[in-house]
This record gives C-alpha cells, structure tokens and sequence, in this order.
C-alpha cells in the first residue's frame, strides 16, 4: 500500500538479501534517501511479504512476482533499470590473458551464449526448458512460462542497445553512466580506471539479427 513509486520507500522497512547491500543499495540511499536503518533480511521465502500489507522486497521479475501471485497477490513491481540504476544485471566473467591468449575461444564461446539467448526467447525453448526442469524438479512449465513471458514483456533480455547491436549488446556510454552512479553514491573512487573492467571486443556484432 502506497508504494507505488521507489519514492515513496523511504523511511520504510524493506527486505533486501546481502547482495544487494553492496549493489543497488547504496544507489538506493544515494538518489532516494533510503537508510540502512530500513534493512530487513531476505530470505528468499515469500511468506513474510504475504503476512505483511506493508511489506517490501527484492525479487528477481521473472520468479517472486509469480510466487506472490500463487499466493492470492498481485505485487506492484519496480524496475531499478527504470529508476535509473543502469547496471549490466549478468555479465560473461573472465580474466585477461584468456582474453589476451585464446580471443578465439572467447568470441565463440560468447557468439553462443547469446544465439542461445535467441533461440530461447523467440524460437522453441522447449529443449532448454526440458533440462531446466531435469536439474530442477521444481520448475514447473507454468513458472518457465511465466518467465519467457516477463522477460518478453519487461525487455529483459532484449531491448534499448540490443534491438541496434543484438542481444549482448554493451556500450562505453552505459557503463560510464553506471560508474558515475557508483561514483556517486561513494561505492568507487573518481579515480578508479573503470574500462579495465571490461572490453566491447566480443559483443555488438548483432549475433541473431
């Protein structure tokens, strides 16, 4: 109730797991004022936002809203990419000198990831799905479904640079946006040297286009 914008969080008790103390909350604090004092913790259990009308907490869109649904409540859902924190969510992590000594691998190995993406969100997701659920005797078809179809709806895989460079997509524009939040909010020093995180050499080639 009456927590239909980030705004109206502040001062109010929200449950965030112990990653996102050292993610987006302090983004949080920074644009809208939030304090730590507002921290409960998340334990990935919807039943303590069930008891409380008041409640607030994290989730991932394409599961919790799902859950809480189950439940006989329809969630108002926020986006943090809409309120500005433009952070890459999934990133492909690896060191330098792979990147220096096998960019063929490199390359390969991520041109696959994203013809993944590509199959699974606009063809036949089904193989895919079919392991899901083989290492995951929880996931159900409905929840997968609901999936495929918020991150269709929401654009989480594809959308904004993506629909000009593909899925994947990443520019030098973002992440200095992203830094400069961070910057902000006292997460990293001015100084930091933030493009040594990361390399457009294997992305933007619109893969799947």
């Amino acid at each position: 109730m009456g927590n239909d914008t980030l705004e109206q969080m502040k001062g109010k008790p929200i449950l965030i797991g112990a990653g996102g103390r050292t993610s987006y909350w302090p983004f949080l604090r920074a644009k809208f004022g939030f304090t730590d004092e507002q921290i409960r913790p998340y334990t990935f259990n919807m039943a303590p936002f069930l008891a409380d009308k008041n409640a607030i907490q994290q989730g991932f869109l394409s599961s919790e809203p799902y859950a809480v649904e189950l439940g006989g409540v329809k969630p108002v859902v926020h986006l943090l990419a809409d309120a500005g924190f433009e952070n890459y969510q999934e990133t492909i992590n690896t060191s330098a000198k792979l990147v220096q000594t096998r960019p063929d691998f490199v390359q390969r190995f991520v041109d696959a990831s994203i013809e993944g993406w590509v199959s699974y969100i606009y063809g036949d997701p089904s193989p895919a799905n079919d392991l899901i659920k083989k290492d995951n005797p929880e996931m159900t078809d409905d929840k997968i479904a609901y999936a495929i179809k918020s991150m269709k709806d929401y654009g989480i895989v594809d959308s904004g640079d993506s629909k000009k460079l593909g899925i994947g997509a990443m520019t030098d524009e973002r992440w200095e946006s992203f830094f400069k939040i961070n910057v902000q909010a006292g997460v990293y020093p001015a100084d930091l040297d933030f493009k040594k995180a990361y390399t457009l050499q294997f992305v933007n080639k619109r893969i799947g286009m």
